[in-house]
């Protein structure tokens, strides 16, 4: 008879835990400001603070802007409600792939000014999904 132990409930993994935790509200929180401005605002005030908009093709920029809210509902919603936690994982690798597809646009645009903030937050989001895959998963029932 084997018995399977949390990886939540090692002393070890309570801190990384919490770390990941507020790392994941803080990414839900930005992704879905940012994502409700781009898939139901009004895009020429968005222009305004998200600058790429004005470039882009509209139905793009709105699939963008509903990615990341479903992004940010799976970063908290699956976990919280332990309902197919595992979901939390792909929800932080998918706003990976947005954040790495929007840092090789700046960079072919040569818009290097902006990739500080961008690989800073592709950085934190691919640590999320990493830190939720094999430092710190979510304990599977049954």
């Amino acid at each position: 008879m084997s018995q399977t132990i949390s990886t939540e409930t090692k002393p070890q993994n309570s801190k990384l835990n919490i770390l990941l935790w507020v790392l994941q509200i803080l990414l839900a929180a930005m992704y879905l400001m940012a994502g409700y401005q781009k898939a139901f605002g009004d895009l020429s005030v968005v222009v305004k603070t998200i600058f790429w908009v004005g470039y882009t093709p509209v139905p793009l920029v709105r699939f963008i802007g509903i990615s990341e809210l479903l992004g940010a509902i799976g970063l908290i919603l699956p976990a919280a409600l332990k309902i197919r936690p595992q979901l939390t994982t792909l929800a932080a690798a998918g706003l990976s792939t947005i954040m790495l597809l929007g840092n090789l646009m700046h960079i072919y645009r040569d818009e290097f000014f902006v990739l500080p903030m961008t690989l800073t937050m592709l950085a934190v989001v691919l640590f999320v999904a990493y830190g939720r895959w094999k430092l710190a998963p979510f304990a599977q029932k049954g």
